[in-house]
Parts: C-alpha cells; sequence; structure tokens
C-alpha cells in the first residue's frame, strides 16, 4: 500500500495513477476515514485519560456531595467509551479497505493504457524459423507426440486440466531443473513452497482472494487459498519481519504448483496449455533496499532472456502498459516468446519481472535496519523463471518437424535424457 502521508501529499498525482491504470479507488475517501480514525484515537485517548484520573480521584478521601459526582462521571465515560471504541475499528476496517485498493505508482516511463496493444516492445531477440511444412499447434502435437492428454484432464478434473505422460513429464522435470541451475548459478536460494497460503498473507501481497473477479481458489471455512505462485508464500516468508540490512538482498526461487480460475479467460490463443487452471512454475523473488529495486529489476529482466535464449526460443520484451500492470507493481516487463502454433505465428507472453517497490512490504510489515539502527521498508520484486505449461508450447511448436516429431533444445537435452520425441499417432 502507500504511505498516507504520500498519498495525502501527492494527492493529484495518486489520483492521474489510479486513473492511468483503470482502476477503482476513492483517495479523498481514504484521507476522510483517515482523519475521522484520528480523531476517535484522539477522542478515546483524552477519555482514557480521564478515566484514569478518575480512578485516582476515586481512592482519595471524598465528602458524598463529590464521591456523588465522581460516580456519575465515571459513569459517563464508561458509557462513551465503547461506543467511541466501536466506532473506531469500524473507521480502521473502512480506512484499511479503501487504502487497500489505491495500487502502486507507476514508473514514470510505463506506457499509459489498459490493452496489450498499448504495450511497448523494448527488445526483441532470435531468428524466427521459417517452415517448409504448415506448423501444428501444441495442442495437435501434444495429441500426436502423446505427451498432453486434455481429453483425461476434462473428464477427471474439468476444462483447462490437463495430463502430462510419456516424454512431457521429463520435458517439464527438465524445464523445472534447468531454470533451477541458472537461477542459483546467480546466487538464488532455491525453495519448495507450501502451494496454500492464508488469505491475509494473498492480501498482503496484493492478491484479492475473494469476490467474482478474483483468479484465486479459496478454501472454504479454512481461511486459506490455494497459491497462483510461488510469489505471494515468497512474499510472505519474511512478513512481520525486520531484516538486517547487510543481508539484503535476499535471492529466492521457489518452486510451486500454481493454481487459476482463469475466469472469463478466453479467445483463440487461450486453448490448450496457454491458460491453464494448474500449471508448475520456478519463480524468482527478491526483498532489497529501496535503492537498489531499479539494478535488480534489470537483473531478473535479463536472467529470463538467459533462460529462453539458452532454449534459442525467439522472443521479444514488452514494457507492460499502466492498466495491465496489476496495483502492486510500480513497473513490469513481460517476455514473450515466439509460438508459430498461432495462426500465422505470434508472440505469447512467457515470463513477467516486476518491480512493486516497498507496496507489499508496507501490507505485510516487512523492514529492515541499518548499522545505524534506522528502519525502512525494503523493495520487493518478482520474476518468472520459467512457467512450464508455456515453456513447453513454445518449445515443441518451435522445434517441431515435418513428419511430426519434436527435436529437443541442445542445453534440454541433458535434463531430458533424449534429443528427440517422435510422433505415436
Amino acid at each position: 500500500m502507500l504511505d498516507i502521508k504520500y498519498i495525502h501529499d501527492n494527492l493529484t498525482a495518486v489520483k492521474e495513477n489510479i486513473a492511468n491504470r483503470s482502476m477503482n479507488a476513492d483517495p479523498d475517501k481514504v484521507l476522510e476515514l483517515y482523519e475521522q480514525r484520528n480523531l476517535l484515537i484522539h477522542q478515546i485517548d483524552v477519555l482514557r485519560a480521564q478515566r484514569n484520573e478518575h480512578a485516582g480521584k476515586m481512592k482519595g478521601q471524598l465528602d458524598a456531595t463529590a464521591r456523588q459526582a465522581q460516580i456519575e462521571e465515571g459513569r459517563s465515560i464508561k458509557e462513551q467509551l465503547p461506543a467511541l471504541e466501536s466506532n473506531l475499528e469500524e473507521i480502521e476496517t473502512l480506512y484499511k479497505i479503501e487504502l487497500a485498493k489505491i495500487p502502486n505508482m507507476a514508473h514514470p516511463d510505463a506506457p499509459i493504457g489498459k490493452l496489450d496493444s498499448d504495450n511497448k516492445e523494448i527488445a526483441r531477440w532470435g531468428t524466427i524459423r521459417k517452415f517448409d511444412f504448415a506448423p501444428l499447434d501444441h495442442v495437435l502435437l501434444g495429441e500426436k507426440l502423446d505427451i498432453i492428454d486434455f481429453e483425461a484432464g476434462t473428464k477427471v478434473s474439468g476444462t483447462k486440466f490437463y495430463f502430462l505422460k510419456n516424454e512431457g513429464v521429463f520435458l517439464e522435470l527438465a524445464l523445472i531443473r534447468y531454470a533451477l541451475d541458472i537461477v542459483t548459478k546467480h546466487g538464488f536460494t532455491a525453495f519448495i513452497t507450501p502451494d496454500i497460503a492464508k488469505e491475509e498473507v494473498l492480501l498482503g501481497v496484493g492478491f484479492n482472494p475473494r469476490g467474482a473477479e478474483s483468479n484465486i481458489y479459496s478454501l472454504e471455512g479454512t481461511g486459506t487459498c490455494l497459491v497462483g505462485t510461488a510469489e505471494i508464500t515468497l512474499g510472505g516468508y519474511h512478513a512481520d519481519s525486520l531484516l538486517n540490512e547487510q543481508e539484503l538482498p535476499l535471492l529466492y526461487a521457489g518452486l510451486s504448483h500454481c493454481f487459476r480460475r482463469e475466469a472469463g479467460a478466453a479467445g483463440q490463443f487461450s486453448k490448450g496449455l496457454y491458460r491453464v487452471h494448474q500449471f508448475s512454475k520456478v519463480e524468482m523473488f527478491v526483498y532489497c533496499r529501496p535503492e537498489d529495486s531499479d539494478r535488480i529489476h534489470m537483473q531478473l529482466r535479463t536472467i529470463e532472456e538467459e533462460i529462453f535464449r539458452g532454449l534459442e526460443i525467439p522472443y521479444r520484451i514488452v514494457d507492460t502498459c499502466t492498466g495491465d500492470l496489476g496495483a502492486p507493481a510500480y513497473r513490469k516487463f513481460d517476455l514473450e516468446a515466439w509460438m508459430p502454433g498461432r495462426g500465422d505465428g505470434d508472440f505469447g507472453e512467457v515470463t513477467s519481472t516486476s518491480n512493486c517497490t516497498d507496496y507489499q512490504a508496507r501490507r505485510l510489515n516487512c523492514k529492515s535496519k541499518d548499522s545505524e539502527g534506522k528502519k525502512t521498508y525494503v523493495h520487493m520484486l518478482n520474476g518468472t523463471a520459467i512457467a512450464v505449461s508455456r515453456a513447453i508450447i513454445a518449445v515443441i511448436e518451435n522445434f517441431q518437424e515435418a513428419d511430426g516429431s519434436v527435436r529437443i533444445p541442445k542445453n534440454l537435452q541433458p535434463y531430458c535424457g533424449f534429443d528427440l520425441i517422435k510422433p505415436r499417432k
């Protein structure tokens, strides 16, 4: 969340940022509730002081008239306090709800817009392959190779679920280990994180666990949810913590299953593995000093590029527009891989990396302390090392052959244990 003083001092900029992100939030209401909250706190403090003073007087020597006056004063205080405290609790709740709706400020260079077409391409790598045959999409390839079974996934679990089988299993495991080896080489500590997190952790990281617009599966009656990314669990790892500044940055890489409702997701490019309800992902997460976050954000982007260059997948980088940043992100870069199976071929998002500055840290109460004892909210960043389902699309579509077989990229072969997947159908 944003600092309330920052909102007060930069109200016009905050409102403009909300409009640029096409989000619904009311900073005027937040400031009004903040003032009401402060007034109630003051009134309660005054009454509590009066109560303490009254208690002291009641212990002294009083005549009957004075004692009766003190009794009446005590009764009045006793009646007023609960009402004010109840009112404060109500105002506090409303204040936190409205404050949480205000998104992070966007980077000055983030493109203003709300559609994918408003994203700005800033880099491109690789040579797009020219096929001498009509390339298939990954759905048909997966069926011919007998490595993906969507029909059985739908029968057993519902739409947007799938079974991986045969070489598909080893391809997933290979992509995970390949990505983990790269990120640990860069100093990241590897984690396997829980697939469930408490709702307060999701709210702290910036995910909405409830409501029609939520992309999260809530576990009814437990106060917990299935995670949509290890960003949630790694972000909650140091909630309510005071970190030693000398230990920063903390570089974490979490492997988890990811569960997403993908409510309303549609379109010709959403089929197959591109938008599914469950997939595996290795997520990078960083806690750092505020002055280091821009530099580390670029490092995360460079690592993502290293992973896909090693897979020999052509890609482009886009600077994500304000309307597609999500509430926590200050700036986000998407890496979009070339996917030949998209009509005549097109780019599709496979990774993203976000600098969330101190927005998540304020909500999760995560600070660092320097050698002089000064406490500062840390900056938090996240970046996808590998989202396996989408990486599989990029690999099998780019490396398909005319006979329906798929070659394995050279750097992935040692992890797979084979260099070719042949069709079975």
